[in-house]
């Protein structure tokens, strides 16, 4: 970002501060609704940070020297859902893709058709909200050069991602399976990719298999896994909870940056 050299370094360190606080919180504080509250406070300013330092301002990046030793399983571990694990049985050689919503031309992709698209190789941190971080190398395909293939619609805000594991079976209607959402300022930084790899090899069914998220400037519950479709949407409103994710509609803050 251009601009004074101590401006940018009080923002940089307010946004590192910000950062610790959400990485301060064990997943039994952040459900205390005292500790909902102060990040819910700090969640403007927090974005705020963010867009001063430039849309473009990349997450730090490591080598393969620096790659943790075990990368931490987070979230659902192997899908229980019949259709993912139907998928899962056949190599995923029937997934598709599905990119729909507010777009010009709808898409339904192959595995291989992803692999196809312009791609970035990153090794970058996974912050936990609950306090732990690992190391990886992701490769997958550009998120950016993804929609404009679709074509967005002038109306269009946000990308949801919808995925494959539910993660509460006695949650209503709609509420069940994983999802997530972001903006579309984030959904074209150049280190927001659909990851199909990890660590030179393809994705375990562990770590989001056949393909998650990368938002790699947003905390590990960002990171959605198991994606199955991508919707682009003018409002958050009439998914979910309205809130923006499957963790967001249960008290998270939906700007989860660092």
């Amino acid at each position: 970002m251009s601009g004074d050299p101590h401006r940018r370094g009080w923002l940089a360190g307010l946004g590192a501060g910000l950062g610790g606080l959400w990485l301060a919180g064990c997943d039994r504080l952040s459900r205390s609704e005292r500790a909902l509250g102060a990040l819910g406070a700090a969640e403007p300013l927090n974005r705020a940070v963010q867009r001063l330092l430039g849309r473009s301002a990349l997450a730090p990046e490591f080598t393969r020297a620096d790659l943790s030793p075990a990368f931490k399983v987070n979230g659902t571990a192997n899908p229980p859902d019949t259709d993912y694990q139907a998928l899962a049985a056949g190599g995923f050689a029937d997934w598709r893709l599905v990119v729909d919503g507010l777009v010009e031309r709808p898409l339904s992709l192959t595995l291989d058709e992803v692999r196809a698209l312009p791609a970035r190789t990153q090794i970058t941190r996974h912050d936990c909200v609950e306090g732990w971080s690992c190391i990886g190398e992701w490769t997958g395909a550009r998120l950016g050069p993804l929609l404009d293939r679709a074509g967005l619609k002038p109306q269009a805000r946000f990308v949801i991602l919808h995925c494959a594991d539910t993660l509460d079976d006695t949650a209503p209607e709609g509420l069940r399976k994983y999802y997530e959402s972001i903006d579309l300022v984030d959904a074209r930084h150049p280190q927001t990719i659909l990851a199909y790899a990890m660590n030179g090899a393809p994705l375990s069914v562990g770590h989001g298999a056949p393909l998650r998220l990368r938002v790699e400037r947003q905390l590990g519950y960002k990171q959605a896994k198991y994606v199955m479709r991508i919707e682009a949407a003018a409002t958050l409103a009439g998914h979910g909870a309205g809130k923006g994710g499957f963790w967001e509609d249960r008290g998270y803050e939906w700007y989860a940056g660092i």
